[in-house]
């Protein structure tokens, strides 16, 4: 019971595992090992001996440290890049309120205000051109097909601010993450099948 295991929603759990650094000489560039577990339907363990389950699943994939360190960077400064659309779109929409529009939404409590971090950005053709190279990278690295993928003519979900950051989340190899975003959950297991 103490092992249990509750997923109330379909979410994927990433973990990074990353060997010691003694390399064989064959080997020629350093591999950290992505596992990855997520269920499709809502899930509770009580007992890890007799659970079967056809909703769950599970599976590793060896990348290369270099690549998740460049694709990190990447996904950092388009998380900044989001940011500062965000800032100016709430500038510019702010300006041209009303200012008794502008009193009433201060009297809105916290639960009622619309969270920034989930609103969907309209993206400008730079950052726009960014987010599908970050995206692009991220679609190469979790092929699970060896082939070269295709780049990404268009965006698989709807940029928000806290998809971006689960994004940068899930290739930081000194930590997990959960992501449990419909959209975005749905693109990276369409990645990892």
């Amino acid at each position: 019971e103490s092992r249990a295991a509750n997923a109330s929603n379909k979410e994927i759990n990433i973990q990074w595992y990353i060997p010691s650094m003694a390399k064989s000489s064959n080997d020629a560039e350093t591999k950290v090992l992505l596992l990855y577990a997520y269920n499709t339907k809502p899930v509770k363990i009580s007992n890890i001996k007799t659970f079967s389950s056809v909703s769950v699943f599970s599976g590793r994939l060896w990348i290369p440290l270099a690549r998740i360190i460049s694709l990190r960077k990447k996904l950092s400064n388009l998380k900044e890049q989001v940011e500062i659309l965000m800032e100016s779109s709430k500038c510019l929409s702010s300006a041209l309120e009303p200012t008794g529009f502008l009193e009433q939404s201060e009297t809105l409590s916290p639960s009622e205000k619309p969270k920034m971090s989930i609103t969907k950005v309209h993206l400008d053709e730079k950052t726009e051109k960014m987010a599908k190279r970050c995206l692009s990278e991220v679609k190469a690295l979790l092929c699970i097909v060896p082939a070269l993928p295709s780049p990404l003519t268009e965006i698989p979900f709807d940029v928000t601010l806290q998809s971006i950051a689960s994004l940068e989340d899930m290739f930081n190899p000194a930590n997990g993450c959960i992501i449990t975003e419909e959209n975005l959950f749905n693109w990276i297991i369409s990645l990892l099948h």
